[in-house]
């Protein structure tokens, strides 16, 4: 229980005492005491004093004649190097060669993949990549067994028969056999909180919102080196670290602020943080502000500095539904076809009330069913249901999040014809410079663009827990470090994401077979101005449904306006009929939705993964703008960030 607080005092480092130029020893007692202010890291400090650039920079400044580092993209200088051109003499990540080389002759080089780096040819040159057949060699020490790239390959190499989306890892229904898809499922969903586990949840949101981590930490001041910010990160830490302690149990606070002994409660730690990111991953609309400070301060609290200090990490591994089983030998309870009936969900619309009742109840068997088969020791009839219960709050998810990027699928080929318009008013067709559009593409080719990119979210939508698992592996890493710098939207933690990006070319290249053909760019932005790290990219795509669900439920809810003669007689009076403003909304929002606009300048934006995202922003901002809003306002739009 994350109540008992472990007393045990072992001997930690915090003893060991580095001598620094002010002649006190860099201890954690002095980094705490009042004089902090003179303190560096001593290590930290001679390597500033070594470099040679250190006298005419800051430390989170690039330095125009500074050489890259060997192994990094020439252009970006934070992504590993993939890619070299023959003609410019230079290695690029694959996000720059893309973007360095889309046009003109350099559009002709050559490039050749590094260090058995697989080049995709037609990705790169935007079309549809071939399967996935070999891996590239991990850098790091350690690699995750379930996230290794062999597995990640073994994803990408998973014959797919057809187009049909039911082949893009659908679910069992209820009468089949389910097989391993639970299996492989429970190992990214988190298992739900206890209610214990919400008390502590509260403290620890509690403490992040007073906290001022962030705007202490990730700021550039006049003379604070890096040498310097170790420093401070390991005094606003412990604060943080010490103000829950003393909120959760009081005299052990008293004794920590005696002692300074962190170390004895490191297991506390460990699980009030892993409350606070399991309960994010199940919940993406809660902790919109406190869960960037915890991801951050854990981040901070990895680096080999912080963690010699305090003698412990703070992180530990997400508790899942499929590592609650493992660990007590119930994993063929995934593997039982009633957990398809005990984990499904129960849609009430356009049924009676006495069907819905019947469901209830065979749910209700099915629970108390595998709950008395698979309890055990050390796992009581109360934690199966709990692992149930875990498993259908990410049928829920999949249905506010990923279901509506099928409804837009439907609408599109509901209502739109695949080559050709069927009234010109009507048409899909975008030109560049019209309307705010930056592409240019014929109905039909924006008809693919835009089938294509609701493809693709629904297929981020549904691996987002397991995104989610390789997010935080990436920002969590020891070996990666990341880099405060100005990206033209204020300074951020620039940071390589290895893992996250290697899955996003996974679900892409799946999409692109799924739809047969691409159209537009395949660049995916990943540790760069545009998305800085791992963390911005992941809150990107979980606010996809934010866009698509108000529309949707506009659009399902405009036919019942037609019972009120008064706004049956106003919408037939400016569109003409109920069809047809349906039929307006669609095509506006299909249209300049999807028209690469939406960016800061020119070269940003556009038609690669990213912008796809950003136009459909765009379109959102300008909303009010449009004749149809009134409609939206009468079927009750309160907003993009509003509760549906």
């Amino acid at each position: 229980m994350i109540g008992n607080l472990p007393s045990n005092n072992v001997p930690t480092e915090n003893d060991t005492k580095l001598p620094t130029e002010s002649g006190a020893a860099f201890s954690l007692e002095n980094i705490l005491g009042d004089n902090h202010d003179t303190l560096e890291h001593p290590g930290l400090k001679q390597q500033e004093l070594d470099a040679a650039t250190t006298a005419a920079e800051g430390w989170d400044e690039e330095s125009a004649s500074r050489p890259t580092a060997e192994g990094f993209c020439v252009e970006c200088e934070d992504q590993p190097a993939q890619l070299s051109c023959k003609e410019c003499g230079d290695d690029y990540c694959e996000v720059c060669f893309a973007a360095q080389h889309r046009k003109g002759s350099r559009k002709k080089h050559t490039v050749t993949p590094i260090s058995g780096y697989l080049k995709r040819a037609d990705r790169v040159r935007n079309g549809v990549s071939s399967a996935t057949t070999g891996t590239a060699a991990d850098d790091e020490g350690k690699r995750d067994e379930e996230d290794s790239d062999a597995e990640l390959d073994q994803i990408a190499t998973r014959p797919i028969a057809g187009p049909s989306m039911e082949l893009l890892g659908a679910q069992p229904t209820i009468g089949t056999a389910v097989g391993e898809w639970f299996v492989e499922r429970a190992k990214y969903i988190p298992l739900r909180l206890s209610l214990s586990e919400r008390k502590y949840l509260r403290l620890l949101d509690a403490a992040l919102q007073v906290s001022e981590y962030t705007d202490k930490i990730d700021t550039i001041t006049f003379g604070l080196s890096k040498a310097k910010r170790i420093v401070y990160q390991i005094r606003e830490l412990c604060a943080i670290l010490s103000g829950l302690v003393l909120s959760a149990d009081y005299k052990l606070g008293q004794e920590l602020f005696t002692d300074r002994d962190f170390h004895r409660n490191a297991e506390f730690y460990q699980q009030i943080f892993e409350l606070g990111r399991r309960h994010k991953i199940m919940n993406p609309d809660k902790m919109r502000t406190t869960y960037g400070k915890l991801i951050y301060l854990l981040q901070d609290s990895q680096s080999p500095e912080v963690k010699d200090m305090l003698s412990f990490s703070c992180v530990k591994s997400i508790r899942t539904v499929y590592s609650v089983l493992e660990q007590h030998g119930a994993l063929d309870l995934l593997r039982d076809d009633l957990v398809s009936v005990a984990t499904k969900e129960i849609y009430a619309e356009g049924r009676s009330r006495r069907d819905v009742q019947k469901d209830i109840k065979s749910k209700e068997r099915a629970i108390e069913t595998l709950a008395s088969r698979y309890q055990r020791e050390g796992l009581n009839q109360e934690h199966v249901r709990q692992c149930l219960y875990s498993i259908g709050d990410n049928h829920a998810f999949l249905r506010t999040n990923r279901d509506p990027c099928d409804r837009m699928i439907h609408y599109l080929k509901t209502y739109f014809h695949p080559t050709q318009a069927k009234e010109s008013k009507h048409s899909l067709a975008i030109r560049s410079g019209k309307g705010g559009a930056r592409l240019s593409h014929d109905h039909a080719k924006q008809y693919a663009y835009v089938l294509q990119s609701l493809t693709l979210w629904r297929e981020i939508l549904h691996d987002m827990f397991r995104l989610w698992s390789l997010t935080e592996q990436d920002l969590l890493s020891e070996s990666v470090p990341y880099r405060l710098r100005d990206t033209g939207q204020g300074l951020n933690r620039v940071q390589a994401s290895p893992k996250t990006l290697r899955m996003m070319h996974t679900i892409l290249h799946r999409a692109q077979q799924s739809v047969g053909f691409w159209v537009g760019s395949s660049a995916i932005h990943m540790g760069d101005h545009n998305v800085p790290n791992a963390l911005m990219f992941i809150d990107k795509y979980s606010q996809i449904y934010r866009i698509l669900l108000p529309v949707c439920n506009t659009l399902s809810q405009i036919p019942s306006l037609s019972d009120k003669p008064a706004l049956r007689s106003y919408i037939e009076d400016e569109f003409g009929s109920i069809d047809n403003c349906i039929r307006e909304i669609l095509s506006d929002f299909f249209r300049h939705g999807f028209d690469g606009s939406g960016a800061d300048n020119f070269f940003d934006a556009g038609s690669c993964i990213d912008g796809r995202l950003t136009s459909a922003w765009n379109w959102c901002a300008q909303l009010e703008k449009k004749r149809y809003f009134p409609v939206f306002l009468l079927t009750g739009f309160i907003g993009f960030d509003g509760e549906w």
